[in-house]
This record gives structure tokens, C-alpha cells and sequence, in this order.
């Protein structure tokens, strides 16, 4: 389950965004697995997702918003969840890195 204390405020500025998402319509099966999918099933639906995500004009916004809020489920922005996961820690690997380097 998404972290909803990260999710930003309910303003409509903030979410419109997702308005304009290829995926609009789409049925989320194709994004979200169903319970034990593995191998050559998952990533073949792990690729249509990203096909449709591969042509949408919000690509950027909807990944931003699921690294934001470390959302765990899904193709989001063309990343699955092992992509966001690397990514994620790779940011707050950087963050801590930073954080030491001005502390000296």
C-alpha cells in the first residue's frame, strides 16, 4: 500500500494531471498483476503497460508522483515496481550522500 501520508493535497491543480494519462479507459489489469503472476506472463504485461505509458503525454508527471509517494504496486510512468524501487533508494542513497557531504 502507497504511503498516503506522501500523496500530496486534495487541490485539484495537483491532480489534474492524470486527466491526460494514455491509460485513461485502459482496463488496470494491464497495469497491476494479478496475485502470483511471474515470469514471461508478467513481463509481457509489464511491457504492454509500458507501451501504452511509452505514448503518453504525462509519463514524467505520473513517474514523479509514483516515486513521490513510493507507490508499490504497478506500472506507473513507464517503470514497474522493481524499477521504481532501484530508483527510489538509488535518490536517498544520493540524499544521505549529500546530506554528509555538507555536514563536514
Amino acid at each position: 500500500m502507497a504511503e498516503i501520508s506522501r500523496l500530496p493535497a486534495p487541490v485539484v491543480e495537483e491532480w489534474d494531471w492524470q486527466r491526460f494519462g494514455a491509460c485513461r479507459g485502459t482496463e488496470s489489469a494491464v497495469f497491476f498483476h494479478p496475485d502470483n503472476e511471474r515470469g514471461m506472463a508478467r513481463r509481457r504485461r509489464d511491457e504492454a503497460a509500458k507501451k501504452v505509458c511509452a505514448i503518453c503525454p504525462v509519463i514524467i508527471r505520473c513517474r514523479e508522483h509514483a516515486l513521490a509517494v513510493e507507490e508499490p504496486y504497478g506500472v506507473w510512468g513507464g517503470q514497474d515496481e522493481d524499477e521504481r524501487r532501484a530508483e527510489v533508494l538509488a535518490r536517498k542513497g544520493r540524499s544521505r550522500t549529500k546530506r554528509r557531504h555538507h555536514a563536514a
